[in-house]
């Protein structure tokens, strides 16, 4: 025990004072301690919801720029037309945004948080299912809804007591009996369910991350286009593109046959104001496994067709003009469907023609197709609609080396006339050689002749709509984590509604005797967060309870409810000394 002199002795600090020598000196955290607040900061449910935000917004690059996965294709064409921003973008990863050290970054993080985020709130969930409910309260006339009811006629407290713990044991609650200084209660709790639907919506959502990077490491997406009339082979080397992922193993590749029969297109016609935007497009296909029948199928825009476990989806589409190439002698040097890539709506493409052999140098041609051509003011070519109503060739013709004899890989859609003689069109003073479906056109310097065949020689005259034939692009994918990605889709969204909209809630009933020795039934509830039924539901089940009718319950006393009030028959003093 102090003595007087000690506080008259002792020195005062001032308050205004902080940094004086007195101050109070913070611990050290230490490397451990730094590391635990580290991990407590990244398990936290505010870290969780904020790396997954930081995830969709990673993503949002892949959709505002062409993936290499994807359409490798369109990358090589953002180069073409962005010499000097696609290098940058590339340094960034841009164009393999799901596959870049940044996007992997965040999504493991998000994996790792959300591991240590469940697994303790499953563990502390499972004890509370196992634990008692909770002691009823002293004073319950401070809880959410609180009210009395007299005790039935001819029934006992301990009765009434037992029997509401009957009720609510129907109802769904968990319930525990206590006598507490003679006041018999029943505590009930219900809506752990809400806990677990939490939990149900984290680890479907951490079994989502986990089944898309299993799929994405052993599955694989590959590119092709493919004419009308023609086919190609479920193998690798048929692929135009192929991306596999990191464990896949292409003997797992089922060769299955896919041809592409026709490609049906449908343009407005009607809404002047809309014409020739497109309705729908319709890939008509037939499937022929290895030794087995052939079988139909479509394919269509955001409705693929399910072959053999992979998955084969529509892409793309343009036209690809049948070009044949003759030497002076008349004798086919070349002949080929090909695919000329659009540049605007109303589908004005571009395409490359190479002739390796055959001639005596190597030639190679630069075309523009037009499926319906009308000629600007300035005197150029443009497409004013995108269907086969008026379609023109023109072809810019270059001569010498194509840079293929190298062995170096060049894409079939880019010509490169650094090392080769323009021959028409440009500076030359020759015009470009302009062709429409069906004719043929002598090449410059005596170097044989081209010709734009039609795909529809039987048509009637001036009938062009079906002179050019069609093409598609398939991107075929093949993900074995599908299956489970959507029953992990399912129990997020079932899991988020259980949690939305079970409420968590307590309920007290108590027999307590007045000090004029008349007994009452208290009733309360208590909620964890909101639930607006609260009150509603206390006031339900007392009534039912006590058997009192809205008549007996309007003329039943008023009682004063919330934070502060006495139930009838407690003094002042009882609340000033409440019992703990």
């Amino acid at each position: 025990m102090s003595r007087p002199d000690d506080h008259i002795d002792a020195p005062q600090r001032d308050a205004e004072s902080p940094g004086d020598d007195a101050s109070v000196t913070q611990p050290k955290l230490g490397l451990v301690g730094w590391l635990r607040f580290a991990w407590r900061q990244l398990t936290s449910m505010r870290t969780a919801l904020l790396l997954l935000l930081l995830l969709a917004i990673a993503a949002v690059p892949g959709s505002l720029v062409p993936q290499r996965s994807s359409d490798p294709n369109g990358v090589t064409q953002y180069f073409a037309d962005n010499p000097g921003l696609a290098p940058v973008l590339d340094r960034f990863q841009m164009f393999d945004v799901y596959t870049s050290a940044w996007f992997s970054a965040v999504y493991l993080l998000l994996f790792v948080s959300l591991i240590g985020c469940v697994i303790p709130r499953t563990k502390h969930h499972f004890d509370a299912l196992r634990a008692r409910p909770p002691r009823t309260p002293v004073r319950l006339s401070r809880l959410a809804g609180f009210t009395e009811r007299p005790l039935p006629t001819g029934e006992t407290p301990d009765a009434a007591i037992d029997r509401a713990a009957a009720e609510l044991k129907r109802a769904g609650y968990r319930v525990e009996r206590y006598d507490l200084r003679g006041e018999a209660s029943v505590s009930a709790e219900r809506g752990y369910l809400r806990e677990t639907g939490n939990l149900v919506f984290h680890t479907a959502l951490l079994g989502v991350l986990v089944a898309v990077g299993i799929g994405g490491g052993f599955g694989f997406s590959g590119q092709r286009v493919v004419v009308e009339g023609q086919s190609f082979v479920n193998t690798l080397a048929a692929y135009d593109s192929f991306n596999p992922g990191r464990f896949f193993d292409d003997g797992t590749l089922d060769p299955y046959k896919l041809s592409l029969e026709e490609l049906d297109a449908v343009y407005e016609t009607r809404n002047q104001e809309a014409i020739g935007q497109p309705i729908d497009f319709t890939a008509h296909v037939s499937v022929q496994a290895k030794g087995g029948e052939s079988t139909p199928g479509v394919v269509k825009v955001n409705q693929p067709l399910r072959v053999h476990g992979t998955d084969v989806y529509l892409l793309g589409n343009g036209y690809a003009p049948t070009i044949t190439v003759r030497d002076p002698q008349g004798e086919v040097v070349f002949t080929d469907a090909v695919p000329f890539l659009p540049q605007d709506a109303n589908l004005t493409s571009i395409g490359v023609v190479k002739v390796p052999d055959g001639l005596e140098e190597q030639l190679g041609m630069v075309g523009f197709f037009y499926p319906t051509q009308e000629t600007l003011a300035s005197g150029a070519f443009t497409s004013n609609y995108p269907d086969l109503v008026y379609p023109v060739l023109t072809l810019n013709v270059y001569q010498g080396d194509l840079g293929i004899d190298g062995g170096e890989p060049t894409s079939v859609y880019t010509l490169d006339p650094s090392s080769m003689e323009q021959l028409t069109g440009g500076a030359t003073g020759v015009e470009s050689i302009e062709l429409m479906p069906g004719e043929t056109v002598e090449l410059p310097n005596g170097l044989g002749s081209v010709t734009f065949e039609n795909a529809d020689p039987d048509a009637a005259e001036g009938d062009y709509s079906h002179s050019v034939s069609r093409f598609a692009s398939f991107d075929i994918h093949d993900d074995p984590s599908q299956g489970w990605v959507l029953v992990f889709a399912v129990l997020i969204i079932a899991g988020l509604l259980v949690s939305l909209f079970v409420p968590r809630r307590r309920m007290w009933v108590k027999a307590v005797r007045r000090r004029d020795g008349a007994v009452v039934l208290e009733y309360a509830g208590l909620a964890r967060g909101e639930d607006p039924g609260l009150e509603e539901a206390v006031a339900s089940f007392a009534n039912a309870h006590a058997g009192a009718s809205t008549d007996a319950a309007a003329a039943a006393p008023a009682v004063e409810t919330g934070p502060g009030a006495a139930p009838p028959g407690e003094s002042a003093d009882d609340r000033a000394n409440p019992s703990t």
